[in-house]
C-alpha cells in the first residue's frame, strides 16, 4: 500500500500499523530501545524491565533487597522475611516479648492466652470473680448473670416479673410490663390490647386512641 513507511504493515480495515519492535513516530515506525534487563511488552510498542529491576528513565535498575527480604511476586518490590517488619529500606528483627509470639503475618507480634499487651510487653490478664478469658484470650468478658463495672463482674439484679435479655449481662421486663427503673404492669384500657413489644398498648379494631383510652371510631 502507498504511503505505509518502513517497518509497518498494512492494517486489514485501513491504514498502518507499527511492526512489532517499532513504534509509531509522526508518519514514521521507530525501533523501540529496549536497554539491558528490558523486553518488549505485549503490545509490542513498548518495553518492560525483567523481575528484579525496575523501570528507572530509560534504563531498568536493579531492585535493591536488604537482608532478611525476598523479591515480592510481581519482582518490582520487596517484602521482608517472617520475623521482620520493613522500617524505611530494611528489615528490622521483630522483637517478641514474652509470654509474646509472631502473628499470622510474620511482622508483628500478639500476646499468648491470657495475656494482654502493654507497650513492648505482654502483661498477665487479671481475671476477675465470675469471669472467663473471650475470643483471643486477650480480653474477659462476665459470666451470663453478671455485668463488667470497671474491673469487676457485679450481678445483675432482676426486678419482680423481669429476666435476662438474650446479652446476659442486662434485664428486661417480661411481657405486659413496661422497663423503668422496675417491671411496671401495662395498664391496658376497654378495648385495648398488648402490642407487638409487649411493653405498650394499641387499641382493637374499630376504635382509636384518644390519649390514654380507645375510642369507637
Amino acid at each position: 500500500m502507498a504511503g505505509t513507511p518502513a517497518n509497518a504493515h498494512v492494517r486489514p480495515y485501513g491504514g498502518w500499523a507499527c511492526n512489532r519492535g517499532f513504534r509509531r513516530l509522526g508518519g514514521s515506525c521507530a525501533a523501540v530501545a529496549v536497554p539491558p534487563g528490558g523486553y518488549l511488552d505485549a503490545a509490542g510498542d513498548d518495553w518492560d524491565c525483567e523481575r528484579g529491576s525496575v523501570r528507572s528513565q530509560d534504563a531498568c535498575a536493579p531492585v535493591e533487597v536488604p537482608p532478611h527480604a525476598f523479591l515480592e511476586p510481581r519482582g518490582r518490590s520487596w517484602d521482608c522475611e517472617r520475623g521482620y517488619r520493613r522500617v524505611e529500606r530494611a528489615c528490622v528483627a521483630v522483637a517478641v516479648p514474652p509470654n509474646g509470639y509472631l502473628a499470622a503475618t510474620g511482622d508483628r507480634w500478639a500476646c499468648e492466652r491470657g495475656y494482654r499487651a502493654d507497650g513492648d510487653r505482654c502483661e498477665r490478664l487479671v481475671v476477675p470473680a465470675h469471669a472467663y478469658l473471650a475470643g483471643t484470650g486477650n480480653e474477659w468478658e462476665c459470666e451470663r448473670g453478671y455485668r463488667r463495672e470497671g474491673g469487676l463482674c457485679s450481678a445483675v439484679e432482676v426486678p419482680p416479673h423481669g429476666h435476662l435479655n438474650a446479652s446476659g449481662h442486662d434485664w428486661t421486663c417480661a411481657r405486659g410490663y413496661r422497663k423503668g427503673s422496675t417491671c411496671a404492669a401495662v395498664v391496658l384500657p376497654p378495648n385495648a390490647h398488648l402490642d407487638d413489644a409487649g411493653d405498650g398498648w394499641s387499641c382493637d379494631p374499630g376504635h382509636r386512641r384518644v390519649g390514654d383510652a380507645c375510642a369507637p371510631g
